[in-house]
């Protein structure tokens, strides 16, 4: 087979990996293309608020790909936040009893667990002897931030864009609780990779 530039490209940008990886790879990808769908359906059908939550999920998807996030982690992730994306727009949390809690929890573990690659990768978690203890309490204090402006977030929804976002003392207190539960569960698995790779 000839090579040419542009398959030298392709085969830069999508590295041979065995078949279960690259099986999470494209269901990654197809993910991706289900928010960028997102934001055309919520367009039509919902108006502009619900645009720019997509927007923000669309690019949020687009982190792991770009960082070489391990594929498992991707598709969790961005199926965490698609899944919390659309339960907020069509209204799943105020039918189904504490599921925005789990939601809270899966999805600022997720992102946690993402950002730690990322911050990683970028070199802004320094190497240490005590490489499980670093990424389990960097990952940690990741979710608790992600969880804060979370709630930050939805108060300015709530506030400036649409008044049906729903804020409440109770329900902001159970979220932030949420997102640390699901950090620290993230913190543990992350922890767990760091031992395997020291």
């Amino acid at each position: 087979m000839i090579s040419t530039p542009g398959t030298s490209r392709l085969a830069a940008a999508w590295p041979a990996e065995p078949g279960r990886a690259r099986r999470g790879i494209v269901v990654g990808d197809l993910l991706r293309v289900s928010a960028l769908v997102s934001v055309v359906v919520t367009g039509i059908w919902f108006g502009w608020p619900a645009v720019a939550l997509f927007l923000l999920v669309l690019g949020g998807t687009m982190l792991p790909r770009a960082a070489g996030t391990r594929p498992a982690l991707d598709v969790t992730y961005c199926a965490s936040l698609l899944a919390a994306a659309w339960c907020a727009q069509l209204g799943v949390y105020e039918r189904v009893d504490r599921l925005d809690l789990v939601v809270h929890a899966a999805t600022t573990g997720a992102i946690a667990a993402v950002a730690h690659h990322v911050f990683t990768r970028a070199g802004l978690v320094a190497p240490s002897r005590h490489a499980r203890a670093s990424a389990a309490l960097t990952t940690v204090g990741l979710g608790s931030l992600v969880a804060v402006v979370w709630e930050l977030l939805e108060w300015v929804g709530h506030t400036f864009v649409d008044d049906s976002i729903f804020v409440t003392y109770t329900d902001t207190l159970g979220d932030l609780a949420a997102g640390l539960v699901g950090s620290v569960l993230a913190a543990a698995l992350v922890a767990r990779g760091a031992r395997a790779e020291t």
